[in-house]
C-alpha cells in the first residue's frame, strides 16, 4: 500500500482505482501519449476539413456562398458536439472510456465517408442540387464533427489532468502542456494542409479521405497504450443536475434572508468535497441570489439536495455563470477566424498560385500557413514571453489566462485588416488585368497562427483552471462551443451579408466571380467586430474574479 506522500494531492486514481502514485503516473510522459493522440486525430480531421470548400465547389458544383455557408455549419457541428462527450465523461464514464467510445464512432465513419467521395458518376442525381452522394457524404462528415467532438475535450483535459493541482512544480508545467498541445496539432495542420491536400489534388479524393482513417487508428493506438500510466479523475455526477438543485433551491427560498456570517452557510463536514472527485470552494460575494440555496432553514432539508445544496455547490455554479461573459466574446472572436478556411480560400484562388519554378501552391495548401506561424510563435511564447513576461508581472505563467486571450482578440483585429488591405489591392490589380501572388496572403495567415498562440491557448487554459475539478470536460467543452457558435454566426453573416447586398439585382461583396464583387468592405465588417468585440472583452475581464479553493 502506498504512503500518503507518494501519492497525488488532487484525488486522482490509476488505471485499477487505487490511489495514482506520483512517481510511477503522469506527468510528462502520459500527457505526452494524449498529445500525439490528439496530433494524429487533428491530422484527420484537418485533411477533411481544409480543403473541403474546394470539394464542394469543384467535384459537388457549389457555390462559393453555398460552399462557405456549409463549411461554417459543418466546423459548427463539430464544434458543438463536444457538449455530449463532457457531459459523459464528467458526470459517469470519465474522460479516458468517454474518448474510446467517441474515437469508435470516428473511425468507423471515416471509413465508410472515404468511400463515397470517389467519382460522383457513379451515384445517382436526383435533381440539378441534389444527388444520392450529396447526403451520404454530409450525413457521414457530420457524424465524423460528431465523433471528433467527442473526443477533443475529453483527451485535452484528460492530458492537463496528469498534472497534479496540489503540486507546484507540476501546475507550472500544466502551462507548458496547453502551449506543446497547440504545438503539436499544428504540425498536424501543416502535414494534412501540404501533403494530404496534395495527395487529394493529385490521386483523387478517395484516397485524400480515406488517409485521415489510418491517422485515428494511430490516435487510437497511442492513446490506449498509456492506460496504465494515466492518471484518471473519479467522475463526479451530472454537473448539470447540480446546478439545476442549486437553482430550485435557491428560488424556493428566495424570500429567505441571507446571513451576515457566510460560515452560517451549509458546507460537509471535512476537508473533502462532497462531490466525488472535486475540492471545496471558498464563499464568494457575487450572485448572492444562489447563497440562499446553502441557507439551513430545517432539520429535513439535509436530506433533500432540492431544498438544500452545499456552499462548493453553489460556487460552481457561480464559476459558470461569471464566465459566461468571457464564454461570449470568444463566440465573435472565432467567427472571424473561420474565414481562414472559408474565404480566404476564396481570396486565395483567385490569385497567382505560381512561384519560384513554375511551382503551384493550392490556396488550401498556403492556409496551413498559419499552422507554420503557431510552430513558430508557440516556442518563442514558451521560452522567451514567458520568462519576460514573468519578470514584469511576477505571474509563473508570465501572462495571466485572461490577458492572453485579450492579445489573441487584438491580433484577430490585425488579421482581418490585412486580409482587407490585401483584397483591396488583389481587386485593383485584377481590374487593371493583371493578378496578384497569392504569397501576398501568408502575412494574415501569420497574423492567424499568432492569434491562436494567444487567444486560442489562453481561452481553453482558463476554462480548465477556472472549473471546477469535477466540471473541467465540461468547462473545456463550453471553451470548443465558441468555435461552434462563431462559426455558425460566420455562415448567418455570410448570408445576412450576401442578402443585403445582393438586394436589386446586385452582384454583391461574396461575387461568384471575386473580382466583380467587394471581398475587402466584408474583411473591414469583421475588423469593426473584432474591434468591439476587443472592447467588450477588457470590460467583462477587468470585472471577472477568480474562484478560490481550499
Amino acid at each position: 500500500m502506498q504512503s500518503t506522500l507518494e501519492c497525488t494531492g488532487d484525488g486522482s486514481v490509476c488505471f485499477r482505482g487505487h490511489p495514482a502514485s506520483k512517481k510511477h503516473t503522469g506527468k510528462w510522459k502520459a500527457s505526452s501519449l494524449t498529445i500525439v493522440c490528439l496530433f494524429c486525430s487533428y491530422v484527420a480531421i484537418s485533411s477533411i476539413s481544409k480543403n473541403l470548400v474546394s470539394y464542394l465547389t469543384n467535384v459537388l458544383h457549389e457555390t462559393n456562398v453555398a460552399a462557405a455557408r456549409n463549411v461554417s455549419a459543418w466546423q459548427g457541428t463539430s464544434f458543438i458536439s463536444p457538449l455530449v462527450g463532457a457531459f459523459m465523461a464528467d458526470s459517469y464514464l470519465g474522460k479516458y472510456w468517454t474518448a474510446l467510445i467517441f474515437f469508435t464512432i470516428f473511425i468507423v465513419v471515416s471509413a465508410t465517408s472515404s468511400l463515397v467521395s470517389i467519382d460522383p458518376q457513379v451515384w445517382p442525381v436526383w435533381s440539378d442540387t441534389i444527388s444520392c452522394q450529396h447526403i451520404i457524404l454530409f450525413f457521414g462528415l457530420y457524424m465524423v464533427a460528431i465523433g471528433y467532438g467527442g473526443i477533443k475535450p475529453c483527451v485535452s483535459s484528460f492530458g492537463a489532468d496528469q498534472f497534479d493541482d496540489t503540486d507546484a512544480v507540476e501546475k507550472t508545467k500544466k502551462g507548458s502542456f496547453f502551449n506543446w498541445f497547440y504545438f503539436c496539432i499544428n504540425i498536424g495542420s501543416l502535414i494534412s494542409g501540404t501533403v494530404l491536400i496534395w495527395v487529394q489534388e493529385n490521386y483523387g479524393y478517395g484516397i485524400g479521405f480515406g488517409i485521415p482513417t489510418f491517422f485515428i487508428a494511430l490516435a487510437i493506438g497511442s492513446f490506449f497504450i498509456g492506460s496504465e500510466i494515466y492518471r484518471f479523475q473519479i467522475p463526479g455526477g451530472s454537473p448539470l443536475t447540480r446546478a439545476c438543485q442549486v437553482v430550485v433551491a435557491a428560488t424556493r427560498k428566495r424570500k429567505v434572508d441571507l446571513p451576515d456570517d457566510s460560515s452560517l452557510l451549509y458546507e460537509f463536514d471535512g476537508k473533502t468535497s462532497a462531490i466525488e472527485g472535486s475540492c471545496k470552494l471558498e464563499h464568494s460575494s457575487e450572485f448572492r441570489f444562489l447563497d440562499k440555496a446553502a441557507v439551513i432553514s430545517s432539520d429535513e432539508e439535509l436530506s433533500d439536495p432540492w431544498r438544500l445544496c452545499t456552499v462548493t455547490q453553489v460556487e460552481e455554479l457561480k464559476v459558470i455563470v461569471g464566465m459566461l461573459p468571457i464564454w461570449a466574446t470568444g463566440i465573435v472572436y472565432f467567427s472571424v477566424l473561420a474565414q481562414f478556411s472559408s474565404t480566404f480560400l476564396e481570396q486565395g484562388r483567385t490569385m497567382n498560385t505560381q512561384v519560384v519554378g513554375g511551382f503551384a501552391i493550392p490556396a488550401a495548401s498556403l492556409a496551413s500557413f498559419d499552422a507554420v506561424s503557431v510552430i513558430f510563435w508557440v516556442p518563442v511564447y514558451d521560452r522567451v514571453l514567458v520568462p519576460a513576461a514573468r519578470r514584469l508581472t511576477g505571474n509563473a505563467r508570465g501572462l495571466s489566462e485572461l490577458q492572453r486571450f485579450g492579445a489573441g482578440l487584438f491580433l484577430s483585429v490585425m488579421v482581418m485588416a490585412a486580409a482587407a488591405l490585401v483584397e483591396t489591392r488583389r481587386l485593383a490589380v485584377a481590374h487593371a488585368g493583371g493578378e496578384m501572388s497569392i504569397l501576398w496572403q501568408i502575412p494574415q495567415y501569420f497574423l492567424v497562427g499568432a492569434s491562436v498562440v494567444f487567444a486560442c491557448v489562453g481561452q481553453i487554459e482558463f476554462f480548465y483552471n477556472e472549473a471546477p475539478r469535477s466540471m473541467r470536460s465540461l468547462c473545456s467543452a463550453l471553451a470548443l462551443l465558441t468555435v461552434g457558435l462563431g462559426s455558425y454566426v460566420s455562415s448567418v453573416v455570410v448570408t445576412a451579408v450576401d442578402w443585403l447586398t445582393t438586394r436589386g439585382g446586385g452582384v454583391g461583396w461574396i461575387a461568384e466571380d471575386l473580382d466583380d464583387g467587394h471581398l475587402d468592405r466584408f474583411f473591414w465588417l469583421l475588423a469593426a467586430m473584432s474591434a468591439l468585440n476587443l472592447v467588450v472583452f477588457v470590460y467583462c475581464a477587468r470585472r471577472y474574479k477568480c474562484k478560490k479553493v481550499f
